[in-house]
């Protein structure tokens, strides 16, 4: 294979040539808005101080390294003239056992998947007393003399309410899972390593909610910013201009950083297309737009400041999704779009995901994992299995996947679980309960709604993950879940898009593939030659350029950015209008995906069948 911007591409294809992704979007600021390094840091603290600024604050996000950063900070300030009382906020936590028992009945128990969102901030991880200890003591150094400060820093330390100067410190959800990896980040309030499987787990159910809350509640008050994934130069900014950007970023069409990750199915066309790190053994996942986990990388000055992605929901939700959405969603950007690489790799596990009942009871979520497979790229004969055939018997199969699970015999998935041979620009519809998954061969990019982890695996090919564990399965909980309805000839004629042509212009055609009471979100593609106009109609969009080379998307406002091959923008309804423009001769498609309207006022995720 020798052009990387073919879509469809030979059975026995092995080379990928680097194409025009770029794994590092950025959004450019005005000059000299970003500082990076610790000096810097030690400028505000001196310029707050000479303004009568005696209590800072230093609250941040679990994961960061605290005792390295105020090792670093106190360092610098040994040069100076200002004699800084520090208090570690972490002493203020209750022990393990009381935070455990605070938490245990949103953690349900020993399964990997299993547990509940967390509906309370961090007041209940500290103790009451000393908290207040703290307060005291805020309030005894707002009469400290000139070039005296008190510094409180740690996860939570905003908790005291009393505070000159408030200073946030962000890091992206990736960086946190590779020291959760490494032994290098724990659970709040628990010292002691533990799996990574429990430190996510308990990151996502409970720890993260908690932090977002005060996130949420800080943003309006935060003087400085700190970007900390690079330890040794943070990159700061000052919370005015943060809170500015994030005001223009609403109307502006934007990348966020995409990362990438291994797996055991995982294939070697992103690795190659995306120029990713060739000594990994492969790449299974590229998560595109995760608004959880992703962050949003701001350049000034060729200086770079990564923030993460709920900051401009928390702040801007509105001009973001449009009032009416927002006021479906809240804070979340509600559609997801990630990569599955089985290219050179293998079939994913197949598996189903919950019914919008079981999902709400058993998770707290409020919307359930419904997806979408576009076939971005896909080797001659590649396969998607989806749905069960009719002949199947679900109590034989079921036994048969137990007796895999417990005795590890393999088991015939063909003979059980329809599918259908699969072209580029084909778009596969997974509405929750149906059991699927991605065959080898494919680029597939996933469009669904953004609840991510809930995967109920049914047959994993007897694999081990690349721990040498054998995967977890989730067998009679899918059972609970899947839709036996969902046979071949149901599918064939409900779940494999028929492209419907509903506007056109000059060298332009815009097809919508999916309109469905399944889910909440429309998907589209135009195919065009040149140039064409969207209006957003008080919707949000999230695209991807799925056949061409390089286009050019400007609002109505003036702002523009690039969007190459495969790479995924966002454009907020605030830019009301964009006139996309083709940068070569190649004649291009962007698939585009939205809140339905309608869907707003009715059922979500509700299967017509």
């Amino acid at each position: 294979m020798k052009d990387p911007y073919l879509n469809s591409i030979s059975a026995n294809a092995s080379d990928y040539p680097r194409g025009l992704y770029d794994c590092f979007p950025t959004f450019p600021l005005n000059e000299n808005l970003i500082s990076t390094g610790y000096k810097n840091l030690i400028k505000h603290i001196k310029k707050e101080n000479h303004a009568g600024k005696r209590v800072f604050i230093i609250d941040g996000y679990n994961g960061v390294d605290w005792d390295h950063f105020q090792k670093l900070i106190a360092l610098s300030l040994t040069s100076t003239e200002l004699k800084v009382t520090w208090i570690d906020f972490q002493d203020c936590l209750k022990p393990e056992p009381d935070i455990l028992r605070h938490i245990e009945g949103f953690l349900g128990g020993e399964d990997p998947l299993w547990g509940t969102h967390f509906p309370f901030g961090l007041e209940g991880f500290f103790n009451a007393k000393k908290v207040a200890n703290a307060r005291i003591l805020a309030t005894t150094a707002k009469e400290y003399e000139p070039n005296n400060l008190l510094i409180i820093y740690g996860v939570g330390s905003s908790l005291i309410e009393i505070w000159d100067t408030l200073w946030y410190i962000d890091i992206p959800k990736d960086i946190i899972q590779e020291k959760a990896r490494n032994g290098r980040c724990h659970n709040i309030g628990n010292p002691v390593d533990m799996s990574f499987g429990y430190f996510y787990k308990r990151s996502y159910f409970v720890d993260w909610p908690a932090l977002n809350r005060t996130k949420r509640k800080l943003l309006p008050d935060i003087d400085l910013l700190i970007d900390i994934q690079n330890e040794k130069n943070p990159a700061s900014m000052r919370g005015d201009d943060f809170r500015n950007t994030l005001h223009i970023l609403s109307e502006a069409p934007f990348r966020v950083r995409p990362w990438f990750y291994p797996g055991p199915w995982g294939g070697k066309f992103m690795q190659g297309h995306m120029g990713l790190d060739p000594d990994q053994l492969n790449f299974a996942w590229s998560f595109e737009l995760l608004a959880p986990e992703n962050g949003i990388v701001l350049e000034s000055s060729e200086k770079y400041l990564e923030f993460t992605f709920d900051f401009l929901m928390f702040q801007e939700n509105e001009r973001v999704l449009g009032k009416k959405t927002a006021k479906r969603f809240q804070y979340e950007w509600p559609i997801r779009l990630d990569y599955l690489d089985t290219i050179d790799g293998g079939n994913l596990s197949t598996q189903c995901h919950p019914r919008p009942d079981f999902i709400r009871k058993n998770f707290g979520e409020t919307i359930t994992q419904d997806e979408t497979y576009y076939i971005s790229v896909a080797k001659e004969g590649a396969r998607v299995y989806l749905g069960l055939k009719e002949s199947s018997d679900p109590h034989e199969f079921k036994q048969a996947l137990i007796d895999s699970h417990q005795n590890g015999n393999e088991v015939d998935i063909d003979k059980y679980v329809h599918s259908i041979e699969v072209d580029p620009h084909d778009l596969i519809l997974i509405p929750n309960g149906t059991v699927h998954c991605s065959g080898e061969g494919n680029l597939v990019l996933e469009i669904s709604a953004t609840p991510y982890i809930f995967t109920f695996k049914i047959y994993d090919y007897l694999r081990r993950d690349l721990n040498g564990n054998l995967r977890h399965l989730n067998i009679e909980r899918a059972f609970e879940n899947i839709r036996l309805e969902h046979t071949e000839h149901f599918i064939n004629n409900n779940y494999i898009s028929k492209p419907k042509l509903i506007s056109e212009g000059n060298g332009w055609k815009d097809y919508e593939l999916y309109n469905r009471p399944e889910t909440f979100y429309n998907i589209h593609r135009i195919e065009f030659d040149k140039e064409f106009s969207l209006h957003l109609k008080n919707r949000a969009f999230a695209m991807n350029l799925v056949e061409g080379r390089e286009i050019k998307i400007e609002t109505g406002g003036g702002h523009f950015a690039r969007l190459a091959l495969y790479e995924t923008i966002i454009i907020p309804e605030a830019a009301k209008t964009i006139k996309v423009k083709n940068l070569s001769d190649v004649h291009s498609k962007i698939v585009y995906t939205y809140v339905r309207p309608s869907s707003l006022t009715t059922k979500l995720n509700n299967p017509i069948k």
